[in-house]
C-alpha cells in the first residue's frame, strides 16, 4: 500500500495529528490562550522565576520568540519579567496569579482532549498505543540524531 492512499497508516497518522492540533486549538481559543503558551505556563509553574535564556533552552525556542512571545504574555497579564537580583543583565520571567488561573484552564483543556481522544479505549489499549506512539518517537529521534533524558527533555 502507497504511503498516501486514503487507508494508509501514514495518512491515518496523519489525520489524527490534524484533528488534535485543530481541536486543540478550538478549546484554547475559548479560553484565549495561544497555542504556544501552555509550554511556558507549564514550565512556569513547575520552577517560577526561569531566566529567558533557561525558558529558551527547556522550551526548545529561539530567544528572540521566546521575547515575542513573553510581551504577548505580559501584555495579557500572564506573566511578569523582572530584573534578578543578582544579576541586573538578566531578565527572569514569573508566572501571575492570573497566569496561575489560565494554566488551570490549560490543564482541564488537555483533560478534555484526552478525554475526547481515549475515551472508548481499554486500558490496555491505551497501554498498547503509549508504548507504540513511543517506538514511532524513538524511531523518529534516531533519524533526526536527538537524544532525550529521563524527563523526556532534548539534551
Amino acid at each position: 500500500m502507497d504511503s498516501y492512499d486514503h487507508d494508509s497508516l501514514y495518512n491515518t497518522f496523519y489525520q489524527v495529528i490534524r484533528f488534535h492540533y485543530h481541536r486543540t486549538h478550538m478549546l484554547l481559543d475559548e479560553i484565549g490562550i495561544y497555542p504556544g503558551q501552555p509550554p511556558m505556563l507549564l514550565a512556569l509553574s513547575k520552577e517560577n522565576g526561569q531566566s529567558q535564556k533557561e525558558l529558551a533552552k527547556k522550551l526548545n525556542i529561539k530567544p528572540a520568540t521566546i521575547t515575542v512571545m513573553l510581551k504577548r504574555m505580559e501584555k495579557a497579564k500572564l506573566v511578569e519579567r523582572r530584573q534578578d537580583s543578582l544579576d541586573q543583565r538578566i531578565s527572569r520571567v514569573y508566572i501571575t496569579e492570573q497566569g496561575e488561573e489560565a494554566w488551570k484552564d490549560v490543564h482541564e483543556v488537555m483533560r478534555t482532549i484526552d478525554k475526547e481522544c481515549f475515551s472508548n479505549f481499554t486500558q490496555e489499549e491505551q497501554m498498547l498505543l503509549r508504548r507504540l506512539l513511543m517506538q514511532v518517537r524513538d524511531n523518529l529521534m534516531d533519524s533526526c540524531d536527538i537524544k532525550l533524558n529521563v524527563n523526556n527533555t532534548k539534551i
